[in-house]
């Protein structure tokens, strides 16, 4: 590998340091390094088989699908509940497995007509309601049963009630998103002494991942409101074991696929650990419901959020997790996308796992991953840096504590701004928003603009929103002119680099090809800025001549596309401001409109 550096750096071999190598390392969010190649040395210890403790190969697959994870649908009963009934038969009957609803109390027994809940588990999401909303339920199997529904085996019937009143607090500051701890503590009490498997709380780390939190911190959170929910319960009267099997997980998937993969895994060893340590260890396979990111979709391109989700339900599923959630391409969009109907987002979210359990075979393999150097050791690495945070929330007494004192906050905020900072910098790309962005597609009507949610591209979005908004009102949308100075050979290069760093916040590049000062005053139209593009070798020669030309033809203000060191430094004639790679590319771009007169 160090021959191989030294060549590229046009170097003797010997020249290299002996850890030449590490500049290929790369570090996650959590500050995990990644080698650029593993190998036997790597190997960690075998792991148990899949269904044995501490379950980082899998859980109990007793309830699951034989090719895989549960497919699970999200579906808010609004309008007619038979309405809804038909809606929620037709999803079973196109490859759903699972439900995620959102139902008042008063349908749930219509909304869940004809429904086979021995095959189709039901995850609840009914918040301050959710008493109501288990009477219901529970009322609803006590007269199917009476009736004769045929089930013999009364644990094949799965649900979980969502209950996530510390979680929710930090959601939302403490409102009414959820009932209160002790509520829910009866419920799980109750429903306890059922013969069917009801679950009564998720320990939900989707809240943290949606506030910006890195992978171990989610990791950390909902294990820290797991261990909350289970000492309540034992707290209660409940056993252990049955204090643990009243607990489930609901964890993002991102595009990042090894890191996804990692992270189901690490959640499973993270939770098995904390049943040792009660005392249960077989009790520590909770089930994890996979959500694709809500924090990695684009409003811009929409169409690219399906590679996202590919990616991130293809890492969920290797990851061991009991159902996958995909969000639809066009869910950050309010209403969605106007060109498509949302059946069609819906088809294509539902297909996209299909695609990978029906025609890939992923489910037909368990643990697809393991094995493997790289994601052995990922898994190992996010598990203690997980589980690090996991112990600092501990020692502060526990995550409801933590979350009031500011700490959790504190700690999501500090890798939300480096994430943020790194995506302004375009060193974490976001496709379609600060790389290759499509200035071409028809602009996002007013409504569907802004909002609050965090999204990693919004910044750059924000930019665009405002180019959207003078396109409205001035019928163009802001326009900056590239001039070429050198050959096409010469200039390719940094012209399209300008192009698709302007076109990032909405910047339409004019390039009228030219290739030399003198041609400068025949190809500026009404344009007030320009950009230089050319190469160094150039710039020292013609730059300073090339850049009086530009304001000699009317030109306000000149940038440069190339770093300053790039232009000499004796010339008088000087740009006023460069465009270069590693540039706060949201700060120029901001720059730029406000320049522009873009409000």
């Amino acid at each position: 590998m160090g021959a191989v550096l030294a060549k590229a750096a046009r170097k003797d071999p010997s020249e290299m340091p002996e850890d030449a190598w590490r500049a290929l390392v790369a570090t996650t969010r959590d500050g995990i390094e990644v080698n650029p190649l593993y190998t036997r040395a790597d190997e960690t210890s075998e792991r148990s088989a899949p269904g044995s403790f501490p379950f980082v190969r899998g859980g109990d697959r007793s309830g699951l699908p034989d090719n895989g994870w549960h497919v699970c649908v999200r579906v808010d009963a609004h309008g007619d509940p038979s309405d809804v009934n038909t809606a929620v038969l037709d999803l079973l009957g196109q490859g759903a497995s699972a439900l995620w609803l959102r139902v008042p109390a008063s349908q749930v027994g219509a909304v869940l007509k004809d429904v086979y809940l021995d095959l189709a588990p039901v995850t609840f999401d009914a918040g301050a309601d959710l008493v109501e909303v288990t009477d219901a339920f529970l009322e609803l199997l006590d007269q199917r049963r009476t009736q004769g529904d045929g089930v013999t085996d009364r644990s094949a019937i799965i649900a979980d009630l969502g209950a996530d009143p510390v979680t929710a607090a930090y959601a939302d500051g403490g409102s009414s998103r959820s009932i209160d701890l002790g509520a829910a503590v009866s419920l799980a009490t109750r429903v306890t002494e059922r013969e069917e498997t009801v679950r009564t709380f998720v320990a939900d780390g989707t809240v943290f991942h949606a506030d910006g939190a890195g992978d171990a911190q989610e990791l950390a959170y909902a294990t820290a409101a797991g261990l909350e929910y289970v000492r309540a319960l034992v707290s209660s009267g409940l056993d252990v074991d049955l204090a643990l099997r009243q607990i489930s997980f609901r964890l993002a998937a991102t595009d990042d696929q090894f890191v996804s993969i990692a992270k189901f895994r690490a959640g499973r060893l993270m939770w098995a650990r904390v049943a040792e340590l009660l005392g249960a260890p077989e009790a520590g396979d909770a089930p994890q419901h996979a959500v694709t990111s809500a924090a990695m979709m684009s409003r811009r391109d929409p169409w690219v959020n399906m590679l996202r989700t590919t990616l991130a339900s293809f890492g969920a599923g290797v990851g061991g997790a009991t159902s996958v959630t995909v969000l639809p391409f066009d869910a950050s969009l309010p209403g969605g996308l106007e060109s498509t109907s949302p059946a069609f987002a819906e088809r294509i979210a539902r297909n996209t796992q299909l695609l990978l359990l029906e025609e890939s075979h992923l489910g037909h393999v368990v643990d697809p991953a393991g094995g493997s150097w790289y994601v052995e050791s990922l898994t190992d690495s996010l598990a203690e840096a997980a589980w690090s945070a996991f112990q600092t929330v501990e020692s502060e007494g526990g995550l409801t504590a933590a979350i009031a004192s500011g700490s959790v906050a504190d700690a999501i905020a500090r890798v939300r701004q480096a994430r943020d900072a790194d995506i302004a910098h375009r060193t974490a790309p976001v496709t379609g928003v600060s790389e290759f962005p499509n200035l071409a597609e028809p602009p996002l009507d007013a409504t569907r603009r802004g909002g609050e949610d965090y999204r990693y591209g919004r910044d750059f979005e924000a930019l665009r929103d405002r180019s959207d908004a003078h396109l409205e009102s001035t019928g163009a949308r802001p326009t900056v002119l590239l001039a070429g100075l050198g050959p096409m050979a010469e200039t390719t290069g940094r012209v399209t680099f300008v192009a698709n760093l302007l076109a990032a916040g909405g910047i339409d590049a004019r390039n009228p090809l030219a290739t030399a000062a003198d041609q400068y005053a025949g190809v500026r139209e009404t344009e007030d800025i320009a950009v230089l593009c050319g190469a160094d070798k150039r710039y020292a020669t013609e730059g300073p001549d090339a850049v009086r030309a530009l304001r000699e033809a009317g030109v306000g203000t000149v940038y440069l596309a190339g770093a300053e060191k790039g232009f000499p430094a004796e010339a008088t004639d000087r740009p006023d401001g460069y465009l270069a790679t590693g540039i706060d590319a949201v700060a120029a771009l901001t720059t730029l409109l406000d320049q522009l007169g873009v409000k």
